[in-house]
Parts: structure tokens; C-alpha cells; sequence
């Protein structure tokens, strides 16, 4: 299975680049400024479930990490408590959904199955529950390993991406972005969609992205046409000049 522990040998972030370009999830690695990666989405939990082999403590984020966006992209944290594991992760596309367990064709022809709980935090472009997840969605999950070799999730990331893209075009309701050679429409989102100038803080004023900025973007993609929701865009320190 494609669920691993931190600290092996493979790097968890090797596949964290072009995928949605190629017909699955984009997902990129790219830093982003304290003051913007401090800016949560989801809430955090500790709590317990029951599953098939039997009662097993889900560890929430407290004790595995955060569970906002950006917290998909943050270096593992080590636990404190030694009767805590660590932290395992999955990736790739959702195959199938039978019940409350993910089937996830893995980027590296593998496969995993991530077991979604009453604890696991689901973040779709924002908050929401497991009832979003669909098949063919890309999916970016960490938890604890189970003994049936399932993934018990604490947290799923679905279709998220993290890249970083220059804005070639502004209409009302999208961006058109480079990233590469690929073109992508970037869907904004009314009461959504914010924007960071440099290292201030997120702001719902959009009014100072200009054609030509180099950005990080951070949202949702949609596998039905391949465009992605943006959720925050964040250009370079100096660049926000009102158009």
C-alpha cells in the first residue's frame, strides 16, 4: 500500500508536484510566508473509534498535526507522548469508496485503503464531511496504520493544490495561470477566495492582483474540466500595487 511512515526512506513530498496536469491531483511543495501558512481552515479533534479489528484510538490533530490546508505541506511533526505512533500518510486517486474505507490507486502504481472515522477531518476547497469524497478524486490522507493494513485517517486533503503559477489573465470570476507550460483557470469564489500580499495577512481584497505576478495558489481542483477553486493567492512581498 501506498501509506508509509514518516522518516522512511521515500519522501513523502516527491509526488507533491504535477499530478492534475497529468490527469490527477496537482499538489506543490513551494513556502509560503509565516503570516499566511498561520491561517487555519479546519478546526482540530481527539477522539476514538471502533473499527472492524476491534477499538482503536484515532490520534486527532493535536497529537499528528494540524489539519487546515496547509498543513498538507508541513514537515511531520514527531509526537511527544512515546505511546503516540507516528503519523502515516497515502496518496493518489480515489478508485472506489466501499462504505467508510477509500480504495487509492496510488502515483507510484501502488495501492492503499484509507479508512475514513467519526474523527477524520475532510477538507474539499474547505471544511466539509466524507459525504463530498468522490471517486476519482485525488486524495492526500494521514493517520495511523491499522492492523488490517488500512489507514485510519485523522485527515484527508481532497484534490488540493499548492503551486506556484504567474497570472496571465483576470476576468470576474477566474484567473488564468502558467504553471509551466500548462494553462489552468482558477475559479474565484465569492466570500472564498483570498489574497496575501507579501506577508500580510489574507485579505478578501483581490483588487491588487495584476496580469504579469508571480503566485502561489492554494484551492481545490475540479476533476470534471480541470480548473481549480482558489482558495488563497499569495503574491511575492512589494507586488499588490492597485490596478
Amino acid at each position: 500500500m501506498s501509506a508509509y511512515r514518516t522518516g522512511d526512506p521515500l519522501d513523502r513530498r516527491r509526488f507533491l508536484t504535477a499530478a492534475a496536469l497529468r490527469g490527477a491531483t496537482v499538489i506543490g511543495t513551494g513556502a509560503l510566508s509565516a503570516s499566511v501558512l498561520s491561517t487555519g481552515v479546519l478546526g482540530t479533534r481527539v477522539t476514538g473509534t471502533t473499527g472492524a479489528t476491534g477499538t482503536t484510538g484515532v490520534i486527532g490533530a493535536t497529537a499528528l498535526g494540524a489539519v487546515d490546508a496547509d498543513a498538507a505541506f508541513a514537515a511531520p511533526i514527531r509526537p511527544l507522548d512515546p505511546a503516540v505512533a507516528r503519523s502515516a500518510f497515502a496518496e493518489g486517486r480515489i478508485a472506489a469508496i466501499n462504505g467508510d474505507v477509500l480504495e487509492v490507486a496510488g502515483s507510484y502504481g501502488d495501492h492503499s485503503r484509507v479508512r475514513i472515522t467519526g474523527a477524520t477531518s475532510v477538507w474539499k476547497g474547505r471544511a466539509t464531511t466524507a459525504a463530498d469524497i468522490e471517486t476519482g478524486d485525488g486524495l492526500y490522507a494521514r493517520g495511523l496504520p491499522l492492523p488490517d493494513g488500512t489507514l485510519a485517517a485523522d485527515a484527508v486533503w481532497v484534490n488540493i493544490v499548492n503551486l506556484h503559477a504567474t497570472i496571465r489573465g483576470i476576468e470576474k470570476t477566474r484567473l488564468h495561470l502558467a504553471h509551466g507550460q500548462h494553462e489552468i483557470i482558477g475559479n474565484l469564489m465569492a466570500e472564498r477566495t483570498s489574497a496575501a500580499y507579501g506577508d500580510a495577512s489574507p485579505t478578501a481584497d483581490l483588487s491588487r492582483l495584476t496580469i504579469g505576478q508571480s503566485a502561489q495558489v492554494l484551492g481545490a481542483w475540479r476533476p470534471s474540466d480541470g480548473s481549480v477553486d482558489l482558495v488563497r493567492v499569495a503574491v511575492a512581498p512589494g507586488a499588490g500595487r492597485r490596478r
